[in-house]
């Protein structure tokens, strides 16, 4: 049997184990997906430990992204980014990649956003917003970088490929967005209240706007979007779709994709 799991600290609200095992009945795969916590100073023991225990994969949350660099072979992207989100272990040595950028590229194109070419904003340069942005970067886009703190962006900005670093100044945000194709919030704004990181007068019917906030699936500023006539990408396709690229990763297979989106959709 193929043990796979997640690593992170608290990690008992994921929806990983149940879209995850959904794949593996679907492939009629011999697998099981598990939740490990270990305390945050023993993450290299603990790498070490799955290794010698032949588990074959491992996603990784917060707060040991950044903290496996040092632990596995990091490919480029993730050592781009800055953080692993998924260890494979089935070579000689455990490989470390980020399938969260590639989940958000893959989220956007499964609703016909063309990426390639496009001028995209994205709001946040902390995890998600480097992961995003090194994406969109690589697949042919112009990035614009607007966080809080504009020096953060200014600083994501000078290690992004075509992107440039904001504020998040309404004059700024609305500026941006006025010949922007694509919109993705990447920080957690929406998730604990009903606000938006994007006044809604800056929003029109031409942008594609993903927000990674996945609860609740609709947010303030998906709503705000479809009022416009924008196209909206909630956030369990990002969610869905990193983990798809880690299962087929270790898998070497299709991932059924339907049968994980409607256990994740109907768990969330």
């Amino acid at each position: 049997m193929d043990v796979f799991g997640l690593l992170g600290n608290p990690v008992g609200h994921s929806l990983s184990p149940p879209m995850h095992e959904a794949a593996y009945d679907e492939l009629g795969l011999e697998a099981r997906y598990v939740t490990f916590e270990p305390d945050p100073a023993d993450i290299a023991a603990a790498i070490d430990g799955a290794e010698a225990l032949g588990i074959t994969g491992l996603n990784v949350t917060i707060p040991f992204k950044q903290d496996v660099l040092e632990c596995v072979e990091a490919d480029e992207l993730a050592t781009r980014i800055g953080a692993v989100n998924t260890i494979d272990f089935t070579g000689e040595t455990p490989t470390g990649h980020n399938t969260d950028a590639i989940g958000a590229l893959r989220a956007l194109r499964d609703h016909d956003v063309t990426v390639e070419d496009a001028r995209a904003v994205v709001v946040g340069a902390g995890g998600a917003g480097r992961a995003v942005a090194f994406g969109l970067a690589d697949a042919g886009a112009t990035v614009a970088i607007a966080n809080r703190t504009e020096s953060t962006a200014h600083d994501l900005a000078a290690e992004v490929p075509n992107a440039t670093g904001h504020g998040l100044e309404t004059d700024e945000l609305t500026d941006l967005l006025a010949d922007a194709d694509v919109l993705v919030n990447a920080t957690s704004v929406g998730m604990e209240e009903d606000a938006t990181p994007v006044p809604a007068e800056a929003l029109h019917g031409e942008l594609a706007v993903l927000d990674a906030v996945y609860r609740p699936l609709e947010t303030r500023l998906l709503r705000d979007a479809a009022g416009v006539g924008a196209t909206t990408v909630d956030g369990a396709w990002m969610l869905l779709y990193q983990g798809v690229e880690a299962l087929e990763r270790w898998t070497g297979r299709d991932a059924p994709v339907d049968a994980m989106n409607e256990t994740l959709r109907a768990h969330l």
